[in-house]
């Protein structure tokens, strides 16, 4: 895709004409209105309606002669008869350097208080999507300054990473620590559905002023309408693929897509669609799907480096249960999950990544030999050591018992002091490489000695 192709699909959806409709009835923040030709996606305004967006809505499906409106605001003020009047047949978005450092909502209005965000080129926020064969193999690593997740759960630029958690697991300052440290150009963090009191404490707490200057956040907050926490997450995409387009390395982070399903499904029911799995409407998963699949490399033209969107998805994990459906539709999706632990955050184990539980499809695509050697050598020793945790605990485990068991005990505090990591610390690949690779040489060694021994 060139820079310019975006643009002028857009131009070429623009509504020629006005189109005016009036309301007929309104159940909740959905308005069902005659007369109304526009097709789903279209952008209208309910005269006198006292919103907070100013009467603003979405045509969001139809039935038989009357179009389903849902309103970005309140419905207050909605009278029968209004007009509807059409403003835009197609949903667009901004993208551009001028948003970096920037906050913004679900319509692209900055929401920091800094002014009005001029020079932004329009973009579809839900354009087709993109051709298997345009896509670029992942082969090159996108190191975060996280040791657990680029030692162990490597990430590949252009991969898509869920972090599976229950909530006050740590997600935010996992994210918080990632955007600041991580070898990207450019970061957009998508956050939807989240509280608005945390908003800002991300922004200036995990953020930071160093993560802020190169990021553009977009918000949609836990009291908005359903309609503004899906299109932020479709405005967050549509930045992100601009800056994709220009060449440029974009690490995408949306907090959370649990939220984003839960208000797809309020949309859905909202228009008539029946529930299906676990009361979740058949367009929740489809509209998962939709979204993303956006993350990805991209082929350049013209022998120029091909862009890349590296997407991160938290998904809440309700119970801890990693069986409820949008969790496991998400890891059907993705190339890789990262899983917090509970257990591990109870023991101020920061970041409180279960690397045995987690994976990274592309890792091994991205990593060296050596690299791989070390990262099998670790995992085999957290897995002996997983298996005689119990016993250790309650005093009942024999040292000789398991000579390879024992070798595991004996490297475990260095495992810890690797995996474990303060979000203000971040360390350079190459000496946590060289440290864990190390680390591994001597533990194997060790476990080659206790096999002799156990023959």
């Amino acid at each position: 895709m060139t820079v310019l192709e975006a643009p002028i699909r857009t131009v070429q959806r623009l509504q020629p004409a006005r189109v005016v409709g009036r309301v007929a009835a309104l159940r909740g923040l959905v308005v069902l209105v005659e007369d109304l030709p526009l097709p789903v996606g279209s952008l209208v305004e309910v005269e006198d309606a006292g919103g907070g967006e100013g009467g603003m809505g979405e045509v969001v499906g139809f039935d038989e002669r009357r179009s389903i409106v849902m309103m970005f605001g309140s419905a207050t003020g909605v009278r029968p008869g209004a007009r509807v009047v059409g403003r835009q047949a197609a949903a667009t978005g901004g993208g551009g350097g001028a948003l970096l450092g920037r906050g913004i909502d679900a319509l692209g209005r900055p929401i920091d208080g800094r002014g009005v965000i001029a020079g932004t080129s329009p973009r579809e926020i839900d354009p087709p999507p993109l051709g298997a064969l345009a896509r670029r193999r992942i082969s090159e690593p996108l190191h975060t300054g996280v040791r657990a997740i680029d030692l162990l759960t490597t990430l590949g630029r252009g991969q898509r990473l869920g972090i599976f958690a229950g909530p006050g697991v740590g997600k935010s300052t996992l994210l918080g620590s990632i955007a600041r440290h991580a070898a990207s150009d450019v970061n957009v963090v998508a956050l939807i559905g989240e509280r608005g009191r945390e908003v800002k404490d991300f922004i200036e707490e995990s953020l930071g002023p160093e993560g802020l200057a190169r990021s553009v956040v977009v918000v949609a907050t836990g009291d908005e309408s359903p309609l503004m926490r899906v299109r932020a997450a479709m405005v967050a995409c549509a930045v992100a693929e601009h800056f994709r387009d220009e060449g440029r390395q974009v690490l995408l982070m949306m907090d959370s897509v649990t939220r984003l399903a839960h208000a797809q499904r309020q949309i859905g029911l909202s228009v008539g669609e029946p529930p299906a799995t676990r009361g979740y409407t058949p367009s929740v998963f489809s509209v998962m799907a939709r979204l993303l699949e956006r993350a990805g490399a991209v082929e350049g033209r013209g022998g120029a480096a091909g862009g890349s969107i590296t997407g991160l998805y938290t998904v809440l994990v309700e119970g801890d249960d990693m069986t409820e459906p949008v969790a496991d539709a998400a890891r059907g999706i993705l190339d890789g999950h990262l899983i917090l632990s509970r257990k591990l955050a109870q023991r101020a184990h920061f970041p409180a990544i279960d690397v045995l539980d987690s994976v990274s499809r592309v890792a091994d695509e991205v990593s060296d030999e050596a690299h791989i050697a070390a990262r099998r050598q670790v995992v085999r020793l957290l897995a002996l050591y997983r298996d005689v945790e119990d016993l250790i605990q309650i005093g009942a485990y024999a040292r000789g018992a398991n000579p390879e068991a024992d070798v595991a005990i004996a490297y475990h505090p260095r495992l810890l002091e690797l995996l474990q990591q303060s979000p203000e610390e971040p360390e350079a690949f190459e000496s946590a490489r060289s440290r864990m690779i190390k680390i591994a040489v001597e533990a194997g060694a060790a476990l080659q000695a206790a096999g002799r021994g156990k023959r």
